[in-house]
């Protein structure tokens, strides 16, 4: 199997979208969430996570009757939740570095980077986030270009 392509971010929207394939892929068979990945950003508003963020239960009921997406309601709540984490680090950290305005995610991706190293990122990603485990993770820090292992010497340790 090829590896995914690498994104740069350019938005938060990119990150959540990343974050969600790899949320979706947990326990199916990439294909099948490949192949419904364009109706999936459409269903999920483009993965704006002010949007996602804000989705209710009502809305999340709707969603699971929507033949455009993988119905499973345990992983749209994920995707929500996980949209109000990136807001809420991409809040703290952009308060605590002032960052500038059009450094859109910034404070994201510097939380990304502020492990130190790719277990400690793993360890707090899936603290933080909802149905990410070791390789989840490892796919959604490899799209979104931030440093990983090397996947075979990787997969000695956590396979």
């Amino acid at each position: 199997m090829q590896a995914p392509a690498r994104i740069q971010p350019r938005s938060l929207n990119d990150y959540l979208d990343v974050m969600s394939k790899s949320v979706f892929q947990s326990g199916l068979f990439w294909k099948v969430v490949e192949s419904k990945w364009p109706t999936t950003r459409d269903a999920l508003q483009r993965f704006d996570p002010k949007i996602v963020a804000s989705l209710t239960d009502e809305d999340l009921d709707e969603l699971t009757q929507d033949t455009r997406l993988i119905r499973s309601r345990r992983k749209l709540n994920a995707v929500v939740h996980n949209a109000r984490r990136i807001l809420e680090l991409e809040l703290e950290l952009e308060q605590e570095l002032e960052l500038e305005q059009e450094q859109e995610h910034g404070g994201f991706q510097n939380y990304l980077r502020s492990h130190g190293d790719f277990e400690n990122t793993l360890k707090d990603i899936k603290k933080r986030f909802k149905f990410l485990g070791d390789a989840g993770t490892f796919h959604f820090l490899w799209v979104v270009g931030e440093g990983v292992p090397d996947y075979e010497e990787w997969c000695k340790v956590h396979h």
